[in-house]
């Protein structure tokens, strides 16, 4: 129990770089989910990870893939990953439910339905003139934010990362 962890920045140019290179096509490091439910969380934690450096390979509830078969929910779910960063006090990126106004590149946004069913997730690339972002499953890069349909949403900025 006596680990400490330190705080690094989470590099979110990095996460950046990451969405432009892949938004459009697929990185052949990972499978792609498109045709089991979508790869839109598969790709978000990829241009997390991208900024963050490291996973957090704890069984379960952790943030981490290795392969199709080996992977931690919060890596390609919608929800999971929500838990995981607004929860992480472990290793790896975390963070905290937002507002809109807190939304810089780098942090995640998740569309969802009127009854609270969150489907989507989406990587802000841009803040002005408004939020653009980049996803898989509809493949986009730098779309507006104002051009998604959705009854929910909500944030996530991600305050940094922790290493052992």
């Amino acid at each position: 129990m006596g680990e400490t962890m330190q705080v690094i920045p989470y590099t979110r140019e990095n996460a950046i770089l990451y969405a432009r290179r892949w938004a459009l096509s697929r990185n052949p490091a990972y499978y792609a989910f498109d045709a089991i439910g979508g790869d839109c969380t598969n790709f978000i934690s990829q241009c997390i990870y991208a900024g963050a450096g490291v996973m957090n390979d704890t069984p379960i509830v952790g943030w981490y893939y290795r392969s199709v078969n080996d992977r931690a929910p919060a890596w390609t779910s919608v929800e999971y990953l929500f838990e995981f960063l607004v929860n992480n006090h472990s290793i790896g990126p975390f963070g905290h439910s937002a507002t809109i106004l807190e939304m810089i590149p780098g942090d995640v946004i998740q569309l969802g339905t009127e009854n609270g069913l969150f489907y989507h997730s989406l990587l802000v690339t841009e803040r002005y003139p408004e939020i653009l972002v980049a996803a898989h499953s509809s493949d986009a890069m730098n779309r507006p934010l104002s051009s998604y349909d959705y009854a929910n949403v909500r944030y996530i900025h991600i305050d940094g990362v922790r290493i052992s």
